[in-house]
This record gives structure tokens, C-alpha cells and sequence, in this order.
């Protein structure tokens, strides 16, 4: 058993020396962590800037390896536990790594599909066309001549990953134990969010059926084409998807693609979004430009890659429908309601200073082209906004707010000059005309007269249950004081000065007593010494009872 916590301890002394050649040994000698290093020579610090700071982590993570990469991409999704310049920087990170051999890939095709490679298709590229960290794609064609992408997993994937999170739940721990300023993060929650997450994605049929929600959603669409899920030729570590042919966004050209057509394939790019998140309630969690797709036009686009998504319900929708369409039309003042309604809370008293604050912050950004905004002064700004305002945020949103980002960012990189309310506005009016339809409303009459009807069919068998537990004595009422606090410490001063006065009196009636009645034992100035003594201590608690009481002011 003392082997692998040896391995263990050999591994985390890795990741700190990572950690200590990009400039970070000063959180290992602040917090004296200073026993996983192998050295003591000093290394290179940081200089403090913060783009230097997410810089470095970035780097470091890309050095230590995918899974770890994958953890800074779930980290650049919480800005409740880091600050928003290294949330900014890690979301830069991609996953591009060697890709394995390809035998290695061949012998996982047969072993999950059943039968060799000759047999399953007509032709297989041993070159794969990308590699993540957990698996790579490759191109092939079916018996019947269609052409395929085969996303094969990388043998060992799941038995070096959960090795990873071992490391992981290791390092929460002593972060936990010895680490004091991350008193505030829940570091095992963090990992178990991560374990759940990447588990999921080794089951590569959860990102078909995704994959096959996208075509359905889309399906008829006139812009955006969703490849189809060959479920004959996928198993847990073996997905094979239609082949798309196309050209990554990420490499698109600009000197090369007319300004005119990257306008255009911004502007599709958005909308897909925002049909996703305000029509269908589910959305790509991961639009960086490898997974979008510039197909035989600038108006036609393809989207690969499902292994993340977001889910909202239909309430949600609703919400963020009514944010959307305010937020289009310039109607600041119903914003922080809006926001309200989705989760976000702040003090009753502090919501007429949210409203300038954000009236501010929308003013000056609002018809700016994104050439014109600095995305990490912007996410600075409104975190700034939050945590001024100590406001509580929903974290079920916090995907959707990592893929809005990252859409924001591929949109600059194509079109400079783009207005995200070029498209905002029109896509509002019709969305405002589509949900004040006759028969979407009926259709919402109807739900809530369903529920309504079940509220008051519920309601005397509530009523009977509140009535029993009052009968049983079950009832607990709890009653919270506004500055209960603040008077049980003023009736501590209170008491503690009765007390020492009840000493003081007590002192000087038992002194008094013993100075009559004691005709032995040693004397001073005729009087029995105990009762000086006991005169003496009386008079000094007193003189600082009166001392206190004259300091407070309050006689």
C-alpha cells in the first residue's frame, strides 16, 4: 500500500516543480508547502501583473498534461473561485495533444465494434484529423460509400484519468488542510464537479445522443447542419459521426475569406446560439473555432464535437427570453428585475445603486462594435459589479455564460467590426412575436390553469398535514432579530456590571463584619488585617466599575 501514495507524493512533487519554473514557488513559501519540492533554490517569480499571472497558470496546465487542461477548462467556467483576468486566460486553453498510434486506435475499433477493420469499412485514414485528450478522430467510408468521422477513444483513457484524480482529491486536501486562503472554495467539491464531468465524456454514446438532440433541433434548418449519429458503428469508446467537409474557423483566412463572408458567417454564428439557448433549451457548451465549420457557403455552418452541453428548462428560457428582448430594446430599467427572476440577489437597499451601476456599465458598452471592446475589461468590470454589490449568482448558468463568451471571442477574430446587437435586435422582435402568439398563448393559458388546479386540489390535504402537526406539538417557529446581536452584547455589559457590583458590595459588607466582630489575628492601625485587605480590593473594583461607566457616558 505505501507503494502508490509514494507514486502519489512523486506526482505532486511534478506538479509543483511546474508550478515553481512558471513563477508560482511563492504560494509554495507563503504557505509553506515547501516539503513537495525536491529543492530549495529560488525560481522565477511573477511579477504581479495579472494577464502575467493567468498567463503562466495557462501554461503550466498545458505542460502538466490533458487531464489537467480539462480541470483549467472547468475552472475557467467558476468566477466564484478565481478572479476574472486568469478566468479570461484559461479560456484559451484547447485541447490539441500527440495523437496515439494508430494500431492502438484499430485494436479499440475491433475490440468495441466486434469485427475487424477490413469488415467494418471500405477504407480508414490511419492520420487521425484531430486529437484531444481523450480521444482523436479519423476519417473513413462505410460499406455503402458514405463518409464518416470515427472519434476513437485513447487506450488507458479511463484508468490514467481516474490516476489524475487521485492527484487531484490529493492536492484538494492539503489545499484544504494547510491552506488557508482557500478557506472560501469547497476544493473536494470542485473535484467531484470535474470527476462527474469527465467521466461522462468517457462514454462517448452521451455525446451521440446529444448529438442526435442538436440534428433534431435543427433539423430542416436552412443555415446550420448537425452531422448524423451512426449507431450501429458507436459503443462507449467508438463514435462514428457523418462526415462534414469543411474548413475549421479557426482556420479561416482572413486575407484570404472577403470581409463580406466573414461578416455573414459571424452573424450565423450567433444566431445558431441564440436559437439554441432561447428556442430549443439546449446549447453547445463548447463553441471554440475547431468545432464550427465553414461549409460550401459563408451562410452554411457545420457544428462537431457534443461532448459538452447545456440544458435549460422551460422556465429558464422564459427568463432569459424577457432579459434578452429588454437588454435588445434599450430597457435598462427592467433589467435587474429580469436578473432577479433568474437568481441573482442582492440587498433590497442596494437595488436603486445596482440600477446605475448597471445602467453605466450597459451605456457604455452598448452599440460598440466588438473591435471596440476589450472582453477581459468587460469581464472585469462586471465581476466587479457583482462582488461590490455582494450578489449571489446561480451557477446553473455559468456554462451558458463560459459559451456566450467564447462566441463573443470567435466573433472578433472573424469580423472585427461585428454589433452583436446587429443581430440581437431584429432576432428579439421576432422572438417577442412568436411567444405573443394566439395559440402559444393559449397553449401557456392552458399549463398554468393545469397547475393552478393542482395547486388548489393539493391545498386542503396541506391545510389537514398543517392542522395534525399543530395537534402533535410538531410546529417550530423561528424568529430572527435585526440587531439581536448588538443588544445581547449590551446586556452582557449590564450584567457583568451588576455582577461586579454585587462583588464590590459583598466585599465591602463582609469587610465591615470582620472588622467588627474578629478580636484575634494580626491587626493594622488597630484593624483586623483580612478586613483591610478586603477594604482595599472592594475599593479598587469599584473605582473601575465607576471608571467604566463615567467612559461610556451613561451615568
Amino acid at each position: 500500500m505505501a507503494r502508490p501514495a509514494t507514486r502519489n507524493l512523486g506526482r505532486l512533487s511534478e506538479i509543483a516543480q511546474v508550478l515553481v519554473r512558471h513563477g508560482f514557488g511563492y504560494v509554495f513559501e507563503r504557505h509553506r508547502l515547501t516539503d513537495l519540492l525536491p529543492w530549495r533554490e529560488r525560481a522565477a517569480q511573477l511579477d504581479g501583473q495579472p494577464s502575467q499571472r493567468g498567463r503562466a497558470l495557462r501554461e503550466a496546465l498545458d505542460e502538466l498534461g490533458p487531464t489537467f487542461v480539462k480541470f483549467g477548462q472547468l475552472l475557467s467556467m467558476r468566477p466564484d473561485v478565481l478572479p476574472p483576468d486568469i478566468i479570461a486566460e484559461l479560456r484559451g486553453l484547447q485541447d490539441d495533444v500527440r495523437p496515439f498510434p494508430f494500431e492502438q486506435a484499430e485494436q479499440v475499433i475491433e475490440a468495441d465494434l466486434g469485427l475487424s477493420l477490413e469488415r467494418l469499412f471500405l477504407d480508414f485514414d490511419p492520420t487521425p484529423l484531430a486529437a484531444a485528450s481523450i480521444g482523436q478522430v479519423h476519417c473513413a467510408t462505410l460499406p455503402n460509400g458514405r463518409r464518416v468521422a470515427v472519434k476513437v477513444q485513447r487506450p488507458g483513457a479511463p484508468r490514467q484519468i481516474e490516476a489524475d484524480l487521485a492527484l487531484l482529491y490529493q492536492a484538494a486536501r492539503i489545499a484544504k488542510e494547510r491552506v488557508r486562503a482557500f478557506d472560501f472554495i469547497d476544493a473536494r467539491g470542485l473535484v467531484d464537479e470535474f470527476a462527474r464531468s469527465i467521466r461522462q465524456e468517457l462514454d462517448y454514446r452521451l455525446e451521440g445522443r446529444n448529438a442526435e438532440a442538436f440534428r433534431r433541433d435543427f433539423a430542416g434548418h436552412p443555415h446550420v447542419r448537425i452531422p448524423r449519429v451512426y449507431w450501429s458503428y458507436t459503443r462507449p469508446r467508438v463514435l462514428t459521426l457523418e462526415f462534414l467537409d469543411g474548413t475549421q474557423v479557426a482556420d479561416v483566412d482572413p486575407e484570404v475569406v472577403p470581409i463580406e463572408d466573414r461578416r455573414e458567417l459571424a452573424y450565423r454564428m450567433t444566431e445558431a446560439w441564440m436559437t439554441m439557448i432561447f428556442r430549443h433549451g439546449f446549447f453547445h457548451g463548447d463553441p471554440h473555432p475547431a468545432n464550427i465549420l465553414l461549409l460550401e457557403r459563408p451562410d452554411h455552418i457545420g457544428l462537431v464535437d457534443f461532448g459538452l452541453a447545456g440544458k435549460l428548462t422551460d422556465d429558464d428560457m422564459t427568463k432569459l427570453t424577457r432579459l434578452f428582448i429588454d437588454a435588445a430594446n434599450e430597457n435598462v430599467d427592467a433589467l435587474p428585475r429580469r436578473l432577479a427572476d433568474l437568481g441573482v440577489r442582492y440587498p433590497k437597499e442596494r437595488e436603486e445603486q445596482f440600477l446605475v451601476e448597471l445602467r453605466e456599465l450597459y451605456y457604455r458598452y452598448y452599440g460598440a462594435s466588438l473591435a471596440e471592446i476589450d472582453p477581459l475589461q468587460v469581464i472585469r468590470e462586471g465581476f466587479q459589479l457583482i462582488y461590490s454589490l455582494n450578489l449571489r449568482l446561480p451557477t446553473r448558468f455559468v456554462l451558458l455564460d463560459k459559451a456566450i463568451a467564447t462566441l463573443g471571442s470567435v466573433g472578433v477574430e472573424l469580423y472585427p467590426d461585428f454589433n452583436v446587437f446587429e443581430v440581437a435586435r431584429p432576432y428579439a422582435r421576432r422572438l417577442m412575436t412568436e411567444r405573443l402568439t394566439p395559440r402559444r398563448m393559449a397553449r401557456r393559458a392552458r399549463k398554468e390553469s393545469v397547475r393552478l388546479a393542482e395547486i388548489l386540489l393539493e391545498t386542503p390535504y396541506q391545510v389537514h398535514d398543517f392542522l395534525e402537526e399543530i395537534r402533535d406539538g410538531q410546529i417550530e417557529v423561528g424568529f430572527v432579530h435585526k440587531g439581536l446581536d448588538e443588544f445581547m452584547a449590551k446586556i452582557d455589559v449590564v450584567f457583568n456590571r451588576l455582577v461586579v457590583a454585587m462583588i464590590v458590595a459583598g466585599g465591602l459588607i463582609g469587610s465591615s463584619l470582620i472588622g467588627i466582630f474578629a478580636k484575634h489575628g494580626p491587626q493594622l492601625l488597630g484593624v483586623n488585617l483580612i478586613s483591610v485587605l478586603g477594604f482595599a480590593l472592594s475599593g479598587l473594583l469599584g473605582g473601575w466599575l465607576l471608571w467604566g461607566v463615567l467612559r461610556s457616558g451613561r451615568l
